[in-house]
């Protein structure tokens, strides 16, 4: 699966070659609401829509009130939810929801517009989007990478730091890891496999999914030669001490949010006391391996303990979000 904002400002793209795009995030939310500060949709007049504002709640109306030629300024926030839109659309959940909405003729700049989003999302950078209301977007470049979505509201001004999709890099090839990468696929994230041992390549390989990406090299080699973002989660599961090991190494060097390893209680201790005696990694970098990796479910299968791995990836990445 593609991560939904790539897919909605992809098609956004599309769309915009030959008709009006309405783009909407989600600004603030109040109460109990299904989708958080930053969710994106793209929406055309003739009712076709890419991504979610609201899970199915306003979705219909917004539509329908686009279709009747509503929204035709540059830039505004609509309200859904209490004290917002007249008639009034009540979201099931009792939450509140505020929705910047951005209309987007068919223009050379629009189409670089949306194509700068594309490129950043993409490349896994962050971005910070300006406007003043009710003008479009005159400010959207690559900012310093925050691990949350933040919106800035000040008068008739609006700031959106949007951040990058969430990352999970998985280390070498397991059962547990095929479930790893098919949970974290369905939760949005981008799934990276590292894996350059024979064996485990022929007996796992073919069962990954399509949308997850297999690079086959050793996946300490791969952190020590490539940037790893912040909203990244790695983690080792192949009970391999040399492959799980050297990951740790280097991934402590990394700004991941989230750092673990699969393995007993006893083979863990062993672990953390090797990496102090040959890595010699420090109390804080130590502090931050998650070993025994995920939260603690009772888990014996291997798609139980997949699950409770990315149970606690996804309560971390929760967490920062405050």
């Amino acid at each position: 699966m593609q991560h939904l904002d790539i897919s909605v400002i992809s098609q956004a793209r599309e769309w915009l070659v030959q008709q009006p795009v309405w783009l909407c995030t989600v600004l603030n939310t109040f109460g109990s609401s299904p989708r958080s500060p930053g969710a994106l949709m793209a929406a055309t007049a003739d009712r076709r829509f890419c991504g979610s504002l609201s899970g199915g709640c306003v979705e219909e109306d917004f539509l329908q009130r686009i279709a009747q030629g509503e929204y035709q300024q540059a830039s505004q926030i609509v309200r859904y939810g209490e004290g917002g839109l007249e008639p009034g659309i009540a979201l099931p959940c009792g939450g509140v929801l505020d929705i910047l909405v951005e209309y987007l003729p068919v223009t050379t700049g629009n189409v670089q517009y949306l194509e700068k989003m594309a490129d950043a999302l993409n490349g896994h950078f962050a971005l910070q989007k300006c406007l003043t209301l009710p003008e479009p977007c005159r400010h959207l470049e690559v900012t310093e990478f925050a691990d949350i979505t933040q919106v800035e509201r000040n008068g008739q001004q609006v700031t959106v730091h949007v951040a990058a999709a969430p990352r999970l890099l998985i280390a070498g090839l397991s059962s547990v890891a095929l479930y790893c990468a098919d949970f974290a696929s369905s939760l949005g994230f981008e799934v990276l496999v590292c894996e350059n041992r024979p064996d485990a390549l022929e007996n796992f390989a073919t069962s990954l999914k399509s949308d997850i990406t297999l690079l086959k090299q050793f996946p300490a080699n791969y952190l020590e030669q490539y940037a790893c973002h912040a909203n990244t989660a790695i983690v080792a599961l192949t009970h391999d001490p040399r492959m799980d090991d050297l990951t740790m190494m280097e991934a402590v060097n990394t700004p991941a949010f989230y750092i673990g390893v699969m393995g007993s209680q006893k083979n863990s201790a062993r672990r953390l006391e090797r990496l102090q005696k040959i890595a010699e990694l420090n109390p804080a970098q130590l502090e931050r391996i998650h070993a025994p990796i995920g939260l603690p479910l009772g888990s014996k299968t291997p798609a139980e303990i997949a699950l409770a791995v990315m149970a606690d990836i996804v309560k971390m990445k929760n967490e920062a979000r405050g």
